[in-house]
Order: structure tokens, then C-alpha cells, then sequence
């Protein structure tokens, strides 16, 4: 399920984090930094679905 997870992650990155962690705080600062830059976001996401 992560190797899934990190597909969305790097393709959409809100929706891997919606996966991991559902409607929380970090779903909203993934969109904020996806929307600052992709790089980030991407970042951000790959991140939340490692550390969990």
C-alpha cells in the first residue's frame, strides 16, 4: 500500500497525504506547498507517507 501511496505522492502530491493521514494539518500545508511549488509538495508528501 505505501509504494501506492508514494505514486500519489509524486504524481498528486495532497492525495498521498489524504491517503496517509486523511483531512489533518498536514494534508492542508501539502497543498499549500504544492501550490507554492511542486518540488516541495512532492517533498513534503514522500516525507509524511516515510515518517509514518
Amino acid at each position: 500500500m505505501d509504494l501506492i501511496r508514494i505514486l500519489f505522492a509524486i504524481l498528486l502530491p495532497p492525495v498521498g497525504v489524504f491517503l496517509q493521514v486523511g483531512l489533518g494539518l498536514h494534508f492542508w500545508i501539502n497543498i499549500l506547498l504544492t501550490l507554492l511549488g511542486y518540488i516541495p509538495g512532492i517533498i513534503h508528501a514522500v516525507w509524511i507517507i516515510a515518517k509514518r
